[in-house]
């Protein structure tokens, strides 16, 4: 098994190359929805989060207006610093991108005055899974540390089907996911 350091890095110019490969027309229709099996897992009301997207990474955001626009209440991913653990925070209006200001990572986050919500459901991204559920992040743990601390009703990973691996170097610590949706596929529920 390769080290994970390398692995990352390889998945990622797999990633990159896969997008650039996807027309901006056609990217542009990818995620518009959830699948229908993933609403089975979104208890009514639930406050959903998922991530804004970083280069190379599903837009996530999609769903993030979708869930609004039927009454969800959405959350992304909120960092003090570096270091600091991960939080969730309410994108307020996912329609306005001026509501999110950069986080120490260099994505997007709400400002530091939104409120702190608990997702019940939580849409995290990945750099590779497995079809029984593994993931490999991009490194730090902050996801998994999260959903250790606080197991939501469902934690779904947003993917390209590059990102599919056979196998992962899995941990101990690592949280393993309920589902993942790729613009092709849904992998679970597991």
């Amino acid at each position: 098994m390769i080290e994970k350091k390398q692995l990352r890095a390889e998945l990622k110019q797999r990633r990159a190359a896969h997008v650039a490969a996807i027309p901006e027309f056609q990217r542009a229709l990818l995620f518009r929805r959830p699948p229908e099996p993933v609403l089975s897992l979104v208890p009514e009301g639930a406050v959903i989060s998922v991530f804004h997207e970083m280069e190379g990474e599903v837009p996530a955001s999609n769903y993030a207006r979708w869930f609004f626009e039927r009454g969800h209440r959405i959350a992304l991913p909120w960092f003090a610093e570096r270091g600091a653990p991960m939080q969730f925070r309410e994108w307020t209006n996912p329609f306005v991108e001026d509501l999110l200001e950069p986080d120490p990572f260099k994505a997007l986050q709400p400002a530091a005055d939104a409120p702190l919500l608990v997702p019940q459901v939580v849409f995290c991204p990945l750099l590779g899974f497995t079809s029984q559920g593994g993931r490999i992040g991009y490194g730090a743990g902050h996801f998994d540390r999260w959903l250790t601390t606080h197991p939501p009703h469902a934690a779904i990973g947003l993917a390209w089907d590059c990102q599919l691996e056979e196998s992962l170097p899995i941990e101990p610590h690592d949280v393993p996911l309920d589902a993942v949706v790729t613009p092709t596929r849904m992998y679970g529920p597991f």
